[in-house]
């Protein structure tokens, strides 16, 4: 026998959550399916655990450094991992059966714990059960990439994933990519004490952002004796032992890696593979991601796509906005688009780097007159006082309308300083402003409209 709803909600990521809550409190009766962990990647073993483990990290670090701020520790720095992995698992499990228990107490919605698949363009089966809706909105996030390079079936090897059962040591942890993920992760376990190999095929890190804030990153990795190989073409794995031996070049007698763990760490693919996506008629790009328009509806009128399912964003905060998307458009009469938002994120490595905005190369593409200027972090007061000098600010200006196009701030809380260039991105307003605001002293903020008074043309 069908179950009708109003709505069905396919996985409890960022976005599904607050959109299913929302319908429900329109009085439109509506269904959740999740067939695993409720919260997502960013609850489960994202966002929350990452950080939760970089804080833990955090404070080992500093703990070495106490003697720099005359604080006396006796004994070396000891980390236990065992303890480290309960905390995390207590912040993990805290944020879950949270978002558990919203879905299960919302008056309307109707949860369904099981894997659920497409029969139709408005039917979903689960549990042996099939579900029937007007509107079907799919949130069911991405996985781990394990990228079909030699030896990999060969060797054992950690994911993102799979490092969140992790309660010991590496002795040696070799970690392959170069961007965010195997940044954040490399670092972490170098300050809990492992040693660190960051293996990149490219010829350097993070390759989305300019080379400047690839260089100050490495350099500051390296100064935490974190080992960098960049141009590994032709990698590949074999087991050497109890050891895993990574092949980074193409020559026969090529230099090889050889660690006591291997993390994969080379992007995630989208979970819409076992969808049955094709009997509903959804369309996917040759990635396996939701084909989706500016309002993320999918080729199937009624079905949209939110999330990092649909391509149009990798991380927490888009998918949340995915959310308020779709909810204002359906809902509240609303024309709100994709295209409308600005592109943010954050590397968590510690200091940070926020961004904003265009880069470099994005910017020189729109063929406008620029301005740029940079401030080292080492000017900074607040920098100076913690004895974190690390970085640098980066504004890229569109000299003609004076809106900014971009922002880079690589150090101390740069993650949160970026906030109000992005602010005032959105507002459409001139650089100009920040020079005319009065900052809190002493703060890392107060040095933006020193930043703005470097802007120079753009060579």
């Amino acid at each position: 026998m069908t179950r009708r709803y109003g709505a069905i909600v396919i996985g409890t990521g960022q976005s599904g959550p607050p959109l299913a809550a929302r319908l429900a409190d329109e009085g439109i009766k509506t269904a959740v399916i999740e067939r695993k962990l409720f919260g997502g990647t960013c609850v489960n073993v994202g966002c929350i655990p990452t950080k939760t483990l970089v804080a833990s990290a955090r404070a080992a670090h500093v703990a070495r450094r106490a003697a720099d701020f005359g604080v006396k520790i006796k004994g070396p720095v000891a980390v236990d991992m065992k303890k480290v992995k309960k905390r995390k698992d207590g912040v993990v499990r805290e944020s879950n059966e949270g978002v558990a228990s919203w879905m299960k107490d919302t008056a309307g919605i109707t949860v369904y714990e099981g894997h659920g698949r497409f029969t139709g363009p408005h039917t979903v089966s689960v549990n042996g059960k099939v579900l029937e809706a007007e509107r079907i909105f799919i949130n069911v996030g991405a996985r781990a990439l394990v990228p079909d390079m030699p030896g990999v079936k060969d060797v054992p090897y950690l994911t993102n994933s799979t490092m969140m059962g992790v309660d010991f040591l590496p002795k040696h942890l070799v970690i392959i990519g170069g961007s965010y993920i195997g940044l954040e992760f490399g670092q972490m376990y170098r300050r809990f004490g492992s040693r660190v190999t960051v293996i990149e095929k490219g010829d350097r890190l993070i390759p989305r952002e300019d080379p400047d804030i690839s260089a100050a990153v490495q350099e500051i990795l390296e100064g935490e004796g974190i080992q960098i190989r960049l141009n590994a073409e032709c990698i590949s794995m074999a087991k050497r032992g109890q050891q895993v031996a990574v092949k980074l070049d193409c020559a026969e007698n090529a230099k090889r890696v050889i660690g006591s763990h291997l993390l994969l760490a080379v992007g995630r693919v989208p979970n819409t593979h076992d969808l049955g996506l094709d009997l509903a008629g959804v369309k996917v790009d040759e990635r396996g991601y939701i084909v989706v328009d500016d309002e993320l509806r999918t080729s199937v009128p009624g079905i949209w796509a939110i999330g990092d399912c649909n391509g149009r964003g990798a991380f927490t905060h888009t998918s949340y906005n995915d959310y308020e998307i779709v909810a204002a458009n359906l809902l509240d009469g609303g024309k709100r688009r994709v295209s409308d938002r600005i592109t943010t994120y954050g590397l968590f490595i510690d200091p940070p780097l926020g961004r904003a905005g265009m880069n470099e190369r994005e910017a020189r593409a729109t063929g406008k007159k620029l301005l740029t200027g940079t401030l080292a972090m080492e000017s900074v007061g607040r920098a100076r006082e913690r004895s974190e000098t690390q970085g640098f600010m980066k504004l890229l200006v569109d000299a003609e309308s004076e809106r900014i196009l971009g922002a880079a701030m690589l150090g101390i809380e740069a993650d949160e300083i970026v906030q109000a260039i992005l602010d005032l991105m959105y507002a459409g307003q001139s650089y100009k402003l920040i020079e005319r605001a009065m900052y809190i002293h002493p703060t890392v903020s107060e040095y933006l409209p020193t930043l703005v008074g470097n802007l120079e043309p753009l060579s």
